[in-house]
């Protein structure tokens, strides 16, 4: 495993040479990025011979009329090579930086080309740790997935006595080395999933829809690319960028997801359904706009229930993961429909709580397989698409333990 540690100016930034060598003493690569700040307070030399690898200084090097092109796209190379990017101390600056997604050094650049998980370890004054703009920027990020590790509280270089102190080199190296072993949790793994809504024509220009904003889907299609699965994600209508997944496939109606749903269903060895699919659809679509002053009486029969017909056709080994969206009843609906379309797993989100679920960027609800229900507290959508992929990996991991038998 491979990582880059980026080293910002703060005082605590000589504690980034032990969080190296702890890291080395784990088996990790490092690799230091340093910020023009941080070389103020630690020398590049320092972490050039603890990790014996070249300490990243600048975006571009002036040593030899050779050297601009291939630092010029460095950041690339190194995005693509580490396993996760490690930032400690993060600066209020950097935190900002991150959130705004500026990229006018080499740290910053990095953070927005790399899909590995970022691990963040703030270090600051206690009253810029307390800002709202940095509490604001922290939440963002926590939001991207980011993971955040607290500052600890104490006696700090300024003299102030609060939260802002670095966390312990141990709780800091821990957080790395969780993300370094969820990296190739899904390795070999096909997972598909379906996101996002369904539109259901009436006439060429108005639709039966719902409020799914694909948030969820798109989350678990980043986080099982990260553990190292190949992600294919087919998606309804959204106004999102598709993360780096192996195949993208766009789709508009109930019809269509089914298609491609079934089409590659086959070679999944993970299927794990977000999409809101429509329940209905018009009996016939108009040819022509409807006009305001007609009579419009619309006529609506049931749509195909793909996540069912799944269900009937999986083969032995096959995951199958499900959502709920309920109103009333949540449980009884929840474990009815994980039983009768014969899941593995249902994700239980009760839509009728204000702020989440639908259209929001946070959820709250619980994973409920045959054997327990595993609450999900509120949360970024990003982070509980973590909490979801933990109880798929739970779930492989049993289907590969052999049983014993007296």
């Amino acid at each position: 495993m491979k990582i880059a540690l980026g080293v910002t100016g703060g005082i605590a930034a000589y504690k980034a040479a032990e969080i190296a060598r702890r890291l080395q003493e784990r088996g990790v690569r490092v690799q230091v990025v340093m910020t023009a700040a941080a070389q103020e307070f630690v020398r590049p030399l320092t972490f050039a011979a603890l990790t014996g690898e070249k300490v990243i200084t600048e975006m571009f090097s002036q040593r030899d009329s050779n050297s601009t092109l291939d630092s010029s796209v460095e950041h690339i190379g190194v995005a693509q090579s580490i396993d996760a990017l490690l930032v400690a101390p993060a600066t209020a600056a950097t935190l900002a930086r991150f959130a705004n997604g500026l990229a006018d050094d080499f740290l910053s650049t990095l953070y927005l080309a790399t899909t590995a998980p970022v691990v963040v370890a703030p270090a600051m004054n206690v009253n810029m740790w307390r800002h709202a703009a940095t509490q604001a920027n922290l939440a963002t990020l926590r939001g991207r997935g980011v993971t955040i590790v607290e500052p600890g509280e104490g006696y700090l270089a300024c003299g102030s006595i609060g939260e802002g102190r670095l966390a312990d080199t141990d709780v800091i190296v821990e957080a790395v080395m969780a993300q370094l072993g969820r990296r190739e949790e899904l390795k070999g793994e096909q997972v598909l999933i379906s996101a996002g809504p369904t539109y259901e024509a009436i006439d060429p220009v108005r639709f039966l829809g719902n409020r799914s904003s694909g948030r969820m889907g798109y989350a678990l299609a980043e986080a099982a690319g990260r553990r190292g699965a190949r992600v294919t994600l087919v998606s309804g209508p959204t106004a999102l960028t598709p993360p780096p997944v192996e195949e993208f496939v766009a789709v508009e109606s109930c019809g269509q997801m089914r298609e491609a749903l079934l089409e590659r269903f086959g070679g999944a060895s993970i299927t794990i359904m977000t999409a809101a699919v429509a329940d209905f659809a018009p009996v016939q679509v108009a040819g022509e706009k409807i006009k305001r002053e007609a009579a419009l009486k619309l006529e609506f029969q049931p749509t195909a229930d793909i996540l069912a017909e799944l269900g009937s056709k999986r083969a032995p080994g096959q995951l199958l993961i499900g959502f709920a969206a309920e109103t009333q009843n949540l449980m009884a609906n929840a474990r009815g429909k994980l039983e009768r379309k014969h899941l593995d797993a249902i994700v239980l989100n009760d839509v009728s709580l204000p702020g989440l679920g639908f259209g929001s960027e946070r959820n709250a609800g619980e994973i409920i397989t045959a054997d327990e229900a595993v609450a999900i507290p509120e949360m970024s959508k990003q982070e509980m698409a973590e909490c979801i992929l933990d109880v798929v990996v739970k779930l492989r991991a049993r289907q590969q333990t052999p049983k014993v038998t007296a």
